[in-house]
């Protein structure tokens, strides 16, 4: 296959580019950096089957020759970057969706929609099944992000439907591993560096909501195997395993012998979710994917990247 990654330098589009490259495909990453960076990809730099295109998506989208693929994957994702970023968010949510699978039906393509549990909001219904329509305040701060997403889900399968893309839409749970933003503001990579600093780690309220963390390893198998699948209607994929932050944050520290413990401070914002746990009953049923890396063994990978990252920047 001759296939094309948008955000294709970010954390997951790295990844995933290893994974294609490695079954024998042929890849072409395409990213503007606004949130990846080249150092993602710099081991692939003069791959035969590898190339690199700088281009913002919400523009036109020329590629030369045919395409098998498109995996969507361009777009701000932590809240970090989508409260700095709001309209540039929307943007590729919409905009850049759209040029995507323009390109998708000229190229007679299959694509597929890299969405988000953050379509499902601050659910009411726990844990989350694909058929949960969601509870999300298009106008509060997590907005730009969780509508996007929701407006990409649309667009996607109208395509399908009027269309007749071939289209798939995995809806991706919170996931970690090497090559996440020391501060993109998410909770993975917030603990280790602190945790590796020997600082408290910071709980946001009373670190008593829920997450489902999954490494990505299992997250890439999953979208691998969706894109081959012949499911056109979202997918989670997810760890079920639920903890609570604080469950979390003390696993990181015994991990990494930090003994600095725990510190709380108010929520950042307004319509964090409670709760965030997927119903993977569908991923196990289309594809016969469920999440094989334990959480300590997830991290057990994780953390020698974030020390020697923090190395690298002369913060250890």
């Amino acid at each position: 296959m001759r296939v094309l990654i948008t955000g294709g330098a970010g954390f997951l589009g790295s990844h995933l580019s290893d994974r294609f490259l490695a079954e024998g495909h042929t890849v072409i990453a395409m990213d503007n950096l606004i949130t990846g960076t080249t150092d993602n990809i710099a081991h692939l730099i003069g791959h035969e089957r590898f190339s690199f295109v700088k281009h913002d998506v919400t523009n036109y989208i020329y590629v030369d020759g045919p395409l098998d693929a498109i995996l969507h994957f361009a777009s701000p994702a932590s809240p970090i970057d989508y409260l700095e970023l709001p309209i540039q968010t929307l943007k590729v949510g919409a905009l850049g969706t759209h040029k995507a699978l323009g390109l998708a039906k000229a190229k007679q393509a299959r694509f597929l929609l890299a969405s988000t549990s953050e379509v499902y909001g601050d659910p009411q219904v726990h844990p989350q099944p694909e058929s949960y329509y969601g509870h999300v305040n298009p106008v509060g701060p997590r907005g730009v992000y969780d509508e996007a997403k929701r407006f990409a889900e649309a667009i996607t399968m109208a395509y399908h439907t009027y269309h007749a893309v071939q289209t798939r839409i995995v809806r991706i749970f919170n996931t970690y591993g090497p090559r996440m933003r020391l501060r993109d503001g998410r909770v993975v990579p917030n603990f280790v560096a602190q945790a590796l600093r020997g600082e408290p780690l910071t709980l946001y309220g009373d670190g008593m909501q829920t997450r489902s963390f999954q490494y990505v390893d299992d997250l890439v198998e999953g979208i691998y195997r969706l894109l081959h699948s012949d499911e056109t209607d979202p997918v989670n994929i997810g760890n079920p395993g639920e903890f609570t932050i604080k469950e979390f944050a003390t696993v990181i520290n015994e991990l990494t012998g930090n003994q600095a413990g725990l510190v709380t401070k108010d929520l950042r914002t307004k319509d964090d979710p409670q709760v965030r746990q997927p119903d993977i009953t569908r991923a196990k049923a289309i594809l016969g994917w469920e999440p094989r890396v334990t959480i300590r063994e997830g991290l057990e990978r994780t953390i020698p990247w974030f020390r020697a990252e923090l190395q690298r920047r002369g913060e250890l």
